[in-house]
C-alpha cells in the first residue's frame, strides 16, 4: 500500500511543476471522454495462466488538465480462473475510480493538441464484487494507456491497456491490506474512445503562452514610462510659448503664418492653453491643419491618433468661423512628436 501511495505522490509532484502554460477548462462538462473497453486477464502468479478471464465494460474520463484526469471505469468478468466456482454468466463486477497521469505531456510538454501517440501511466482503487457470493473486495489498479490518437481534430483513440488489478483485502491470514501477486490479474484491454466537443470549439485544451504574454507586457510598459519620460519637442523658431501647470509645454507660435498645439501622450484633447494659443487665428482666414504622432506604439494606431488630432483643431477653427483648406493626419514623425501645425494661406 505504501507503494501505491509513493507512485501517486510522486506522479501528483511532476503534475503541480507546471511552467507558463496556461490551459482554458472553464466548463465542467469540457474534456470528457467516454470509451468501451474489452480484454483478457490471467492470475499473476502464472500457476494456472488458463483460461484466460475476459471482461468487457465502460470508462468514463474527465481531463483536469492536459497532464491530469480522473477515470471511471466498470467491467463485467465472464470467466473465473482464480474467482471460484461461480454459476452466472457474469463472475463478478470490478468498479474503479483510477487517476490518469499523461506521461508523454508531464515530462515533454503540452502543445495544444495531443500528440498522435502517448502514454499515460493509470492508478486507482476499485471495488469487486462476485456474483452469486457474498465476495466483496477492495482491489486497485496499476498500468499504462497506450493511446493512438485519431484524425485531423484528435477526437478518437484507440487505446492498448497492460494493467493489475488487485485484490487489497482476499481472504489474507493476516487480514490486513496488501498487494499480493497470488491474489492478482494481469489484463490488457483494448478501448475505443471518443472525445466530447468543448465549449472552446475544439476536443481538448487550448492553451495560452503566460511567459509570452508577461514578457509582451513588461515590454509595453517600458515603452509607456519611456513615453511619460519624453520632453516635448520644439519645432522651428519659437516665438511664443504657452505651458501647463506642471511646466510641460502645450502649444507655441511658431513665425507669423504658423502655429503649433502640443498634445499630452495618447491625447487628442485640446487644452485651454492650445485654445488660447488657436483664438489668435484671425477669423477671415483659411488654414491646413496636419497632426502627427510620436513614433511610439504601432504604427496602424498613430495613424489614427494622428488623424484625431487633425480633426479636433479643425473642428475648433471651424466653430469659430475659420475656412479649413485640408485637415490631414500624417502618422507617426520623429521630428514633430506629438503635434498640430496649422498654417494660414491668406
Amino acid at each position: 500500500m505504501k507503494k501505491f501511495i509513493f507512485i501517486l505522490a510522486l506522479f501528483s509532484a511532476a503534475i503541480g511543476a507546471s511552467a507558463q502554460i496556461a490551459t482554458e477548462n472553464s466548463n465542467a462538462l469540457d474534456n470528457i471522454s467516454l470509451g468501451v473497453t474489452a480484454g483478457v486477464s490471467s492470475p499473476l502468479d502464472f500457476n494456472d495462466a488458463l483460461p484466460f478471464n475476459t471482461n468487457f465494460g465502460l470508462k468514463l474520463q474527465k481531463d483536469f488538465s492536459p497532464k491530469f484526469g480522473l477515470q471511471l471505469e466498470g467491467l463485467a468478468i465472464l470467466n473465473d480462473n482464480h474467482f471460484g466456482d461461480i454459476k452466472t454468466f457474469v463472475k463478478g463486477t470490478n468498479v474503479g475510480a483510477n487517476g490518469a497521469f499523461n506521461l508523454s505531456n508531464i515530462f515533454c510538454g503540452y502543445k495544444g493538441s495531443p500528440r498522435p501517440f502517448e502514454v499515460s501511466a493509470i492508478a486507482g482503487l476499485g471495488w469487486f464484487h462476485a456474483m452469486s457470493t457474498s465476495v466483496n473486495n477492495l482491489t486497485a489498479k496499476t498500468g499504462l494507456d497506450f493511446s493512438f490518437n485519431l484524425g485531423k481534430k484528435r477526437a478518437h483513440s484507440l487505446v492498448l491497456t497492460p494493467a493489475v488489478y488487485w485484490d487489497l483485502t482476499g481472504n489474507y491470514p493476516s487480514h490486513k491490506v496488501q498487494f499480493n501477486n497470488n491474489h492478482a490479474q494481469l489484463a490488457l484491454n483494448v478501448s475505443y474512445v471518443y472525445h466530447f466537443k468543448t465549449s472552446n470549439g475544439t476536443h481538448h485544451f487550448k492553451t495560452y503562452d503566460i511567459g509570452a504574454m508577461n514578457d509582451e507586457i513588461n515590454r509595453l510598459r517600458g515603452a509607456l514610462d519611456e513615453c511619460e519620460k519624453m520632453q516635448p519637442k520644439v519645432i522651428e523658431k519659437v516665438v511664443e510659448v504657452k505651458t501647463s501647470a506642471n511646466n510641460d509645454v502645450v502649444s507655441v507660435k511658431s513665425g507669423q503664418n504658423s502655429w503649433v498645439v502640443m498634445f499630452a501622450t495618447n491625447s487628442w484633447e485640446l487644452t485651454k492653453e492650445s485654445q488660447f494659443v488657436l483664438n489668435q487665428i484671425g477669423n477671415d482666414t483659411i488654414v491646413d491643419v496636419s497632426a502627427t504622432a510620436s513614433p511610439d506604439g504601432r504604427e496602424d494606431y498613430n495613424q489614427k491618433l494622428s488623424e484625431r488630432r487633425a480633426r479636433v483643431v479643425a473642428d475648433y477653427l471651424e466653430s469659430r468661423g475659420i475656412k479649413i483648406n485640408s485637415c490631414v493626419g500624417k502618422g507617426e514623425s520623429a521630428e514633430t512628436g506629438r503635434s498640430a501645425i496649422v498654417k494660414t494661406l491668406q
